[in-house]
């Protein structure tokens, strides 16, 4: 009997919902796999937006994954100093068939050295952030695959995203029965869900607003690029 393919999708305090919802949702429908939740601890974590999410293991708990999955929010600035989980991720990367990020997970990707040596995307706030890692050559595309690098584009782009891996992985037309079966048809009710299309000024309010968390965001990937050139 096949051993079913193994997905890790870890989550943290602070992460976006829908980053890992999305892809979740996708992702458990896929046939003969097995998804895990994976966290520092068992606790239920908190999103950014309140929603606890209970995990299934921690990181000490023993399991081989075939693909694992970063997703983006808050938390990722103390993921990019957390060196716990960096080295999980550096050690599980080794065997692991995909490394994958949705929305600014790809910058604790960065921060692992995971993503040196590859094209990647990330949530458009923070693509100059993505920029700063000398070795990543970054795109503003929805999702990007690179070999064994899969990543997606700010929140929503993660089912996107979780649709193309699972075409990489079993083809596309079981990626198409599973976007039939979740009715992934969008049709959004203003053409503005990204600064190419949004209105310019909404686009510069929305730059101005968050300006002093991305200078914070910056000044700490610095920090995890030094690290990376020192070690």
């Amino acid at each position: 009997m096949q051993d079913p393919f193994t997905i890790g999708l870890f989550i943290f305090q602070d992460i976006t919902p829908l980053d890992f919802v999305g892809p979740y949702e996708v992702f458990s429908r896929m046939k003969d796999s097995k998804v895990y939740v994976i966290a520092e601890t068992k606790d239920p974590i908190p999103s950014e937006r309140g929603l606890h999410i209970l995990p299934d293991i921690t990181l000490e708990e023993k399991l081989h994954l075939d693909l694992i999955l970063i997703p983006g929010g808050l938390g990722i600035n103390r993921l990019m100093k957390n060196d716990k989980v960096l080295n999980w991720l550096r050690i599980n990367s080794e065997n692991a068939k995909y490394i994958t990020s949705v929305c600014t997970g790809s910058l604790v990707l960065a921060a692992a050295g995971l993503l040196n040596g590859y094209k990647a995307t990330t949530h458009w706030l923070s693509l100059d952030v993505l920029s700063l890692f000398p070795e990543i050559e970054v795109k503003e595309d929805r999702v990007v695959i690179d070999r064994d690098r899969i990543t997606g584009g700010g929140v929503t782009a993660g089912i996107d995203f979780a649709l193309q891996v699972v075409s990489e992985i079993q083809g596309q037309k079981a990626a198409e029965e599973i976007q039939l079966m979740i009715e992934y048809n969008p049709s959004p009710p203003f053409l503005g869900g990204h600064p190419s299309v949004a209105n310019p000024d909404l686009v510069s309010e929305t730059q101005n607003s968050r300006k002093k968390a991305q200078e914070l965001r910056k000044e700490i990937a610095k920090e995890a690029i030094r690290k990376l050139i020192k070690n």
